[in-house]
């Protein structure tokens, strides 16, 4: 009788551990669902490899979570921030894009530079400056600027859209327990399932992709014309890196500036975009729509991100499934990028609220000029081709959230000095 009893413990133990692994696989998945649109979007809009991106993405994550000892969530892809000082190189040096990597390997060792400066300087004397009338509107700018692109997205076909991202909220609002959790699969794949039924799925690839196939790595190649287009990009991300940072803080509810400190993030980006660059992938980025996930789940296991970044390994050398995440329809995650977009939006409005702002004159001007400049300029540049920025090379402008962040720190300065 005692064996059987110990035999029945042991049994139930085992499903439990395996319950949970399947809940974080199932997790995991999500995200990789997540950043998966964006971080081949940047490869095919430049010419580099999307199996690559991929593998640097996970790669690359890894690397993050090695730096930052484990604790920050985060999920790092390809960034947006480079893709015209790639295209630039690439037109200069006859569609050679080894030339773009040295570039970016390069952007990688000063992101990793000014991670020891951050260090010796002391985050204490940073955060003086990162005012919550300060992030509250970079995080509002973060949120409403991606909102656009998921526009973009989900005008191929309002109607999966709407009905993707209603099944989204509904599940979010009316779903209990693990269910909830699961929102954006569910709705994924009933929009994918809804997309086939009509036609709209092209399969053609997922039959004709082979089941495995090596990723098309590449070394790098230096030229000082090249760096010199591509470095001088880090001046504009730093600024999205404090404020994807600070977002994914607000978020989870622990304070990752101090612990384990913007210098180890900081570091964890650079030797990732190294690495990247060292076999062909774009420079990664921290992601706000695996953000957008935490946000919407209140999952905040780091090694959840960690198994998602081994998939994405995988699904580099796995052309089939690659090519079936590939087919979901733009309009499926247009619909789920609107929710994961305007929840990050939101966070920023909390931020002020929860923090006390107060709404003096003063405040008032700051967190406007944040978000009138932070999202204004990218109106002003796609619809009406006027850029308006603080030009750092011939080819290269700190425009957007880079610009609204900096006229928002010094407004800060000049006019809250106590």
């Amino acid at each position: 009788m005692q064996e059987n009893r110990e035999r029945a413990v042991t049994s139930n133990v085992k499903e439990t551990v395996e319950l949970s692994g399947l809940k974080k696989t199932v997790l995991a998945l999500q995200h990789l669902i997540a950043m998966f649109g964006a971080t081949v979007l940047v490869p095919i809009l430049t010419g580099l490899n999307p199996a690559v991106a991929l593998f640097s993405a996970g790669i690359g994550t890894l690397i993050f979570h090695l730096c930052t000892k484990g604790k920050v969530p985060v999920f790092l892809g390809s960034s947006f921030a480079f893709i015209p000082a790639i295209l630039t190189v690439k037109t200069l040096y006859g569609g050679d894009l080894r030339y773009a990597q040295g570039g970016l390997f390069v952007a990688g060792i000063i992101y990793v530079i000014v991670s020891f400066l951050v260090k010796r300087i002391g985050m204490r004397r940073i955060s003086k400056y990162l005012a919550p009338q300060v992030v509250g509107p970079m995080i509002i700018v973060i949120g409403m600027s991606m909102i656009p692109t998921a526009i973009g997205m989900a005008g191929q076909n309002f109607l999966i859209a709407g009905i993707t991202l209603a099944i989204a909220l509904m599940v979010n609002f009316r779903a209990r327990g693990f269910v909830k959790q699961l929102g954006i699969l569910i709705a994924v794949l009933i929009g994918y399932l809804l997309s086939y039924r009509y036609g709209l799925v092209d399969i053609e690839p997922i039959i004709s992709a082979s089941l495995f196939a090596i990723p098309d790595f590449t070394l790098p190649k230096f030229d000082l014309g090249a760096i010199a287009v591509i470095a001088p990009v880090i001046i504009a991300v730093f600024m999205e890196h404090l404020g994807d940072i600070t977002t994914n803080s607000q978020v989870v509810g622990e304070d990752f500036i101090k612990d384990p400190g913007i210098n180890r993030t900081l570091l964890g980006d650079g030797l990732a975009t190294i690495v990247a660059s060292l076999i062909g992938g774009p420079a990664n980025t921290t992601y706000g729509e695996n953000t957008g996930v935490l946000a919407l789940t209140k999952n905040y296991d780091p090694s959840i991100l960690r198994l998602a970044a081994v998939f994405a390994m995988l699904l580099a050398f796995i052309s089939k499934v690659g090519a079936v995440l590939a087919s979901i329809p733009n309009a499926v995650m247009g619909g789920i990028s609107l929710m994961l977009f305007s929840m990050i939006a939101l966070i920023g409005v909390k931020t002020i609220k929860n923090q006390k702002v107060q709404f003096n004159w003063k405040n008032i001007i700051i967190m406007g000029t944040i978000i009138v400049v932070g999202i204004g300029s990218g109106i002003l540049e796609s619809e009406f081709g006027i850029s308006i920025g603080i030009p750092i090379s011939q080819n290269v402008k700190i425009t957007g959230l880079s610009l609204a962040a900096i006229l928002g720190i010094t407004l800060n300065v000049i006019l809250n000095k106590e």
